[in-house]
């Protein structure tokens, strides 16, 4: 069977930049009591009209772009999201619509924050079945579209936006390019965060997520690794859901990552679900701050509340 490693990545974000100071104006909250409860300083706002797929798209043009692949090379799409609002066509074939491919396969898949992890091992699992050669993955929100901007507790911590990764077959051992998966589900607590019914709007029981997150995931991000055949030192980089930095922060030490680039683009782009981990990561190679070759940790949960994480090569 093939592995299949990442090759390239591409973000979007949106021009509008809604700070703590802005949101104060909005609802009762301010800078200092914003930072000090999830380390978040500002946010992108997409605008009105500026759509999931189209966001989506700008991603992955970016992304397979950055990869030198010819378009029409692509022949699956799997895009991560919750915020899409219609039902049909799916984002995946609007996405395939606009990139002008040929006839891809084209899937939208619904973890809400872990989606990503998600997408990119069905992307994994499609290479190494030979049902897919070269394939790009999309976490894509627009959470301003399902929030109640009078509630302090949610509306400071939303972002919009995009990430994408193009993923490739690759010959050599399984473990080279993405390790295999290491996913569940809480079904206990499978409303913690929501969006329900037609309206909306986004809610979660955030002291819920704060502790089974702090307790729980060190333990199987650890397992992650260990399917990876490596050590939390080993790593080059950890790239978490973006939820806040006041999980981010501790859950990296007591994972004992203490080589690894952090990412904590929660600070200037706030949570952004299925889209947090491929805008992080992008920026993070974009930036060149993790070596190519370096094995990253990527690990998302919330909505569910589903996990999921699995170790890649930096591309």
């Amino acid at each position: 069977m093939t592995g299949s490693r990442v090759v390239a990545l591409g973000h979007y974000q949106p021009e509008r930049v809604l700070t703590n100071d802005e949101l104060a104006t909005m609802v009762e909250t301010n800078d200092e009591w914003i930072q000090s409860r999830v380390g978040i300083r500002e946010r992108r706002i997409a605008a009105p009209d500026e759509s999931v797929d189209e966001m989506a798209w700008r991603a992955a043009d970016k992304a397979i772009a950055n990869a030198g692949l010819d378009i029409a090379e692509i022949d699956y799409v799997v895009v991560a999201t919750c915020t899409a609002i219609d039902r049909s066509p799916n984002i995946a074939a609007r996405v395939a619509a606009r990139l002008g491919l040929g006839n891809p396969a084209a899937i939208d898949l619904n973890t809400a924050c872990s989606g990503f992890a998600y997408a990119l091992a069905t992307a994994d699992q499609a290479i190494r079945a030979g049902a897919a050669t070269k394939a790009v993955v999309i976490g894509v929100e627009k959470l301003s579209d399902w929030t109640d901007w009078t509630d302090r507790t949610t509306c400071v911590l939303i972002g919009d936006g995009a990430g994408a990764a193009v993923v490739v077959a690759d010959d050599t051992d399984d473990t080279a390019g993405i390790s295999p998966v290491v996913w569940g589900s809480v079904p206990e607590m499978s409303d913690a965060v929501r969006i329900e019914g037609r309206e909306g709007p986004f809610q979660q029981e955030g002291l819920s997520v704060f502790r089974w997150a702090t307790t729980q995931l060190p333990e199987i991000a650890q397992q992650v690794c260990e399917k990876a055949g490596l050590k939390p030192e080993d790593l080059g980089g950890v790239v978490l859901h973006q939820a806040n930095l006041r999980i981010i922060e501790p859950l990296a030490k007591r994972l004992g990552a203490t080589n690894a680039v952090v990412a904590k683009d929660v600070v200037e782009s706030g949570n952004t679900s299925a889209a947090s981990i491929p805008i992080a990561l992008s920026k993070l190679v974009e930036k060149r701050e993790i070596p190519s070759g370096a094995p990253v940790l990527l690990f998302g949960f919330g909505g569910g509340l589903s996990y999921a994480g699995q170790v890649i090569r930096c591309p």
